[in-house]
């Protein structure tokens, strides 16, 4: 093993920070980190922001309030509870200072950032090809800033080796997302992206692992009809190699680009963060409840 792999698996020590207590894992955000892991994130947090103005007038849609906390912190947890602490966060030129002055070094977060802009809205995976040097050849994990995720995906995560993997959530209207049709075992047949007639009701979230190879896939793909490097065009390319995989998730996912979602987001936090609280309170009853028995 080379030099530099071993100081990477000298896993950052983490300063506990709490940023989502809704993970389904219960054990502690530190024991976490100390995974050792080979992956480097990629935070994306591009985009126009166009469905949520005048808010993004002002500030990148990542930094908007999601109950108690900026929506960023939530696709950053999912990072977090994998292990990864060496992230990169791709972002327009807009609020790149916002995003920077918010994020720090990552001390507080226990992990490192490193920042680069996409000059202007070119596509998932074009931004996703921005972060090729600070790969250095590593598998990625990349995970879009306005995505939230209720299922943990810790285990899946660490456990990826090699090819491309997604996470699919069945929806009701899956014209609005990159859609792949399964087979009864969950095996990945086909992947459009926004079709007029989908296969299937299963749309590909915004969290997708690939391996290091990735980039040079990226390179060779063409802009599409609207002008953009599509990351389903990059799954499309494993897929075609018989090197693609999928898990299903079975909690909420929600895409917060519009007002309606953000909503959705913060009244589903809200309830969960409220439902652990009285869940804490009930159990701390109980134990004074039996001290005083005995």
């Amino acid at each position: 093993m080379s030099q530099k792999r071993q100081k990477r698996k000298q896993v950052l020590a983490a300063t506990e920070y709490s940023i989502m207590p809704i993970l389904t894992s219960s054990r502690s955000f530190a024991s976490f980190v100390s995974l050792v892991s080979f992956m480097k994130g990629i935070l994306i947090c591009g985009g126009t922001g166009s469905r949520l103005r005048p808010l993004t007038e002002i500030t990148n849609k990542s930094l908007l309030p999601v109950y108690d906390k900026p929506l960023l912190l939530y696709p950053l947890q999912t990072l977090l509870s994998a292990g990864i602490t060496d992230i990169a966060v791709i972002t327009g030129p807009e609020h790149m200072d916002q995003i920077a002055q918010f994020l720090g070094s990552g001390e507080r977060f226990g992990c490192t950032f490193a920042f680069k802009v996409q000059e202007r809205p070119a596509g998932i995976a074009h931004a996703l090809g921005l972060a090729e040097e600070f790969a250095a050849g590593e598998s990625v994990c990349a995970i879009l800033g306005d995505n939230i995720f209720f299922d943990d995906l810790s285990a899946v995560i660490r456990s990826f080796k090699n090819g491309a993997h997604l996470f699919l959530k069945e929806v009701s209207d899956p014209e609005r997302f990159g859609v792949a049709e399964i087979d009864e075992s969950g095996k990945v047949l086909s992947i459009e992206e926004k079709p007029a007639e989908p296969k299937s009701n299963f749309a590909a979230t915004g969290c997708y692992l690939y391996e290091g190879g990735c980039f040079d896939i990226i390179g060779g793909l063409l802009p599409s009809a609207r002008g953009e490097i599509e990351i389903t065009d990059l799954s499309k390319a494993y897929l075609a190699k018989g090197e693609l995989a999928a898990t299903i998730l079975n909690d909420e996912w929600v895409d917060a680009g519009t007002f309606e979602s953000l909503h959705r987001a913060a009244v589903i936090v809200r309830e969960r963060k409220i439902g652990a609280i009285n869940q804490a309170k009930k159990r701390s009853a109980g134990k004074r409840l039996t001290s005083e028995v005995i």
